[in-house]
């Protein structure tokens, strides 16, 4: 296998990750807007669209995303309505990474469910930040070459 096949296995593998999280991302943004409009938050579609666009920031982007809306929910509504809103972060943080994400890569990258889960787990544990912060990229790249290895010892 030459260099360019490496690029070109390594280049698809990546971009099908990122497109994976792009509708990750999409799909978080409109469980933010459809929650914080049942809840009552001002400007629903600003957060949404922010919590979508932190998606893309590991770890630290969820965490950023509800940080306005649930100021903007005090500041309406009282603490109460601050409460449901870290109830719903909660909830969106759950389901995006319990069964968005690893059903995502699974579709886009061929990564089975079990290893989307884990090894985020154990590759943080190895190597704290830098662990969890690559584990799904790698894992696209590693499994784009077992298919690709798969299909090369059944031709």
């Amino acid at each position: 296998m030459d260099f360019r096949e490496h690029l070109h296995i390594t280049g698809s593998a990546l971009q099908r990750w990122f497109i994976a999280q792009s509708y990750d991302a999409l799909i978080v943004g409109a469980m933010w807007y459809v929650g914080l409009l049942i809840i009552g938050v001002p400007w629903p579609a600003l957060w949404a669209l922010l919590g979508g666009v932190l998606q893309y920031v590991p770890n630290i982007g969820p965490v950023l995303a509800r940080i306005g809306p649930a100021f903007a929910a005090m500041v309406a509504g009282g603490w109460e309505r601050s409460l449901y809103v870290l109830i719903l972060y909660a909830v969106i943080v759950v389901v995006d990474g319990l069964v968005l994400q690893p059903l995502l890569q699974k579709r886009m990258n061929r990564v089975p469910i079990w290893a989307s889960l884990l090894t985020p787990i154990v590759l943080g544990i190895l190597i704290p930040f830098w662990g969890v912060l690559l584990a799904a990229p790698l894992l696209a790249v590693l499994y784009a070459y077992k298919a690709r290895n798969d299909a090369g010892r059944t031709s």
